[in-house]
């Protein structure tokens, strides 16, 4: 086994070190991205990180050769995103699953607001929701969410202040009444 063993070793030990410090928070995200979704989000993550072990394999992280990634933890975002989308992309159905999203004890007094705008996100087209997910849950700029979605930064900008608008008609006067709580 020797060298190639080892090195292999160190690969592996570097992919579990990203998965540990990045599984939560790629969750988190694939939570908001699948509206609320717990399912379809565990099974988005287990995709990202599949298909990130296949890259993590093939490209040095480290070294200055063309295939260079400087920062794996976002790029996993990047590459969750796109995956989302190219999902969405070739759903056959448009089926939702019905019926309330369990409450988890200790939950905090914001549940209502949480589910009613997770409920207004799930109403929304897969760009929009992940255009907003991108700019306002994961705080990327216009650039760097142009760059996920392969797009302009016009093009961000006029899809973010159009998916705001359908999102405020969506939630209409509920937001105000919930948020005054």
């Amino acid at each position: 086994m020797g060298r190639a063993g080892t090195a292999r070793d160190v690969k592996d030990a570097e992919f579990l070190e990203l998965v540990s410090s990045r599984a939560g928070h790629l969750y988190r995200s694939a939570c908001l991205l699948t509206s609320g979704d717990t399912h379809l989000a565990e099974d988005l993550v287990q995709e990202t990180l599949g298909r990130m072990y296949v890259l993590w394999r093939r490209t040095s992280w480290r070294t200055g050769r063309s295939a260079r990634i400087d920062n794996p933890g976002a790029y996993a975002h990047t590459v969750m995103v796109r995956t989302f989308l190219a999902q969405q992309r070739r759903r056959s159905s448009t089926e939702r699953p019905t019926g309330d999203v369990p409450e988890p004890a200790g939950r905090e007094a914001d549940s209502t607001l949480r589910l009613t705008l997770l409920d207004a996100l799930s109403r929304m087209s897969a760009r929009d929701r992940a255009v907003l997910v991108l700019r306002y849950w994961e705080d990327r700029s216009v650039e760097e969410t142009a760059e996920i979605l392969r797009s302009s930064s016009g093009a961000v900008r006029t899809r973010t202040s159009r998916a705001l608008v359908r999102l405020r008609a969506l939630l209409g006067d509920s937001l105000a009444e919930l948020a005054a709580r």
